[in-house]
């Protein structure tokens, strides 16, 4: 393989997971390659990134741009065409000219997280959060059977509030996944306003936040009794899922 570079677009891009990881795989397995963070202000700047930086064959998207950044590709695949939300795109180049092609490996990443702690109980989930990531993470629960409602800072027709949550109902949803950055460093002691009272032993708490190990969601669920998973696993298998697409023959 030609040396290659990859990388990844959002704001702000300060404690990104992607480039040591990729930066690591690379020394690894000797493969001559590079990723760099690419931090925009704007989904503006994107057309302007694409242009300067010639010898980009794959970036992968994080917040705020997995569904802003939809108009600028050529391409989705169907997953991404589905939940409308892009994290990789691939650089698909022939005879000088590029196609930039839409995926989604959250949703690869996050199923096969998912279902290492998953118990017959798990029936219903409760997903705060209503952004890029939460569509991810809808579409592997429909697709497992998995029961949920969608909790946002406002109410809606297809989500409740925080305000509207009470024991009973989490109670009856033995699932609770944080798609939101609260609690992400450096803000460490923010969470979702939750009622952890009604937190059981029979509960799974996912935080797709991954930095801390612990946040404060997650502490106060493992206090409760709670199994408890971060979204560093989830991470490494989207990332993987990137790579292979990146690398695909066409």
């Amino acid at each position: 393989m030609d040396f290659r570079c990859y990388g990844l677009i959002g704001f702000p891009l300060g404690h990104s997971f992607s480039v040591p990881y990729f930066s690591n795989k690379f020394s690894r397995e000797g493969i001559k390659a590079s990723y760099r963070n690419f931090p925009l202000k704007s989904i503006a700047e994107f057309e302007e990134l694409v242009i300067s930086e010639p010898g980009l064959a794959g970036l992968n998207v994080t917040v705020p741009y997995k569904e802003k950044v939809i108009p600028y590709l050529d391409a989705l695949s169907e997953t991404a065409q589905t939940i409308q939300a892009v994290n990789t795109i691939c650089f698909c180049r022939k005879e000088g000219k590029h196609t930039l092609v839409g995926h989604n490996t959250d949703v690869i990443g996050f199923e096969r997280s998912l279902k290492e702690h998953l118990m017959d109980h798990h029936k219903a989930a409760l997903v705060l959060g209503t952004g890029g990531s939460s569509k991810a993470v809808t579409y592997v629960l429909e697709g497992l059977g998995i029961e949920f409602r969608m909790v946002s800072r406002s109410r809606g027709e297809d989500r409740i509030s925080y305000d509207d949550l009470d024991k009973r109902m989490v109670g009856n949803h033995p699932v609770i996944i944080n798609t939101t950055p609260l609690g992400m460093h450096p803000d460490t002691d923010s969470f979702p306003s939750i009622p952890f009272e009604a937190i059981t032993p029979h509960h799974l708490l996912f935080d797709l936040v991954y930095n801390p190990e612990k946040t404060a969601f997650l502490l106060k669920g493992e206090g409760r009794g709670a199994r408890i998973v971060n979204g560093y696993d989830m991470l490494v298998y989207q990332a993987e899922a990137s790579w292979e697409i990146w690398n695909r023959k066409r």
